[in-house]
């Protein structure tokens, strides 16, 4: 199912993006490379779908030349029918763990690099206004606002408390990452520092200093979480959560989805096997549009259930279980009637 859907698919996408990237003038070879990381990354998404569309052909398949039928008379048990799907189940779910795991970020770093770069050249992929961020237990930053382009930011705070007690406060018009020494440029530079009810003012007009941040930490992209393997990720959350960021919803959605894709094969599985194990009239073509409906179904609830988790304080635990924890119901109900 995947290598019949990979070729229309890239054609499909393809046919949609040619203009653009003839107009930006994209590299054969970068072309080329993205659709690897193309092939890889909706793989990724689709694998529980199209295993389920696959189990349903192959088990109508059977139901429709009577198989299914002679299995069960001779004594065999629905669930010794059903063990070798869920040991195949078990095979594709963990190369699905590990492909979601490892794999599929370095396909998404690839993917989202080639769209930002060559088709979508004008649209910002960063919070770039009123960026406040915690850096460390210590250390908070603040900038009005930040040019990607020219790693600049404007409108510059930085603050430094020990306890509850701040010990001083940076301002600068500007600041600018300098590469040559890993050193940052403040313009307009203006330190207050408090001791004891002290106040020390020292002001410069340029200003080269050492900073515990790297420029990106800024104004993190908004695929940052999906280019992450799962270790990295989790440092990355908990970095994320110390500096006030806003996008935590999303990150904890994409970090979930390594684990509720895998159990979702289980389940699509069973489903697949309990609707098509019956000879029905219409055969196969009943079997698929069934199934087709519920794939869609499930694709409407993750969607649905992962934006409000990604653009509000809905808990991301609930969003991306709850579609496996409705259709893992579904999925007991229809194999009980399946028995029977």
């Amino acid at each position: 199912m995947l290598l019949l859907f990979i070729p229309i698919g890239i054609t499909v996408d393809l046919a949609e993006k040619i203009g653009r990237i003839l107009e930006n003038k994209a590299p054969f070879g970068d072309v080329a490379v993205y659709y690897m990381n193309f092939t890889v990354y909706f793989a990724n998404l689709l694998f529980p779908l199209f295993l389920f569309l696959s189990v349903i052909w192959f088990t109508s398949k059977l139901a429709n030349n009577t198989e299914i039928v002679a299995f069960l008379s001779s004594g065999v048990s629905f669930s010794r029918f059903l063990r070798p799907y869920i040991i195949g189940s078990t095979i594709v779910a963990t190369f699905a763990l590990f492909l979601g795991m490892y794999l599929a970020p370095i396909a998404s770093q690839g993917f989202n690099e080639f769209k930002y770069k060559y088709l979508k050249k004008n649209k910002q992929i960063q919070k770039t206004r009123d960026v406040y961020r915690q850096i460390n237990d210590n250390d908070y930053i603040y900038i009005s606002s930040f040019l990607p382009k020219r790693n600049i930011g404007m409108n510059f705070t930085y603050e430094h408390f020990e306890g509850n007690e701040l010990k001083y406060k940076i301002f600068a018009d500007n600041i600018r990452y300098v590469e040559e020494d890993s050193s940052y440029r403040l313009t307009s530079y203006v330190k207050r520092s408090y001791n004891n009810g002290v106040e020390t003012i020292e002001t410069s007009r340029r200003q080269n200093m050492k900073m515990p941040f790297e420029i990106e930490d800024l104004a993190p992209v908004e695929y940052a979480a999906e280019t992450k393997s799962y270790f990295e990720l989790l440092n990355f959350i908990e970095a994320e959560k110390r500096r006030g960021s806003s996008n935590i919803g999303r990150y904890e959605v994409v970090k979930l989805k390594k684990w509720s894709l895998p159990l979702s094969i289980f389940i699509l599985t069973i489903i697949a096997v309990a609707v098509s194990s019956i000879k029905r009239r219409g055969g196969m073509g009943v079997n698929l549009a069934f199934g087709i409906a519920i794939a869609m179904v499930y694709v409407f609830f993750d969607k649905i259930f992962g934006v409000m988790a990604e653009q509000s304080n809905f808990p991301a635990i609930i969003a991306v279980w709850f579609p496996n924890f409705i259709f893992g119901i579904l999925a007991i109900y229809l194999l009980q009637n399946a028995k029977r």
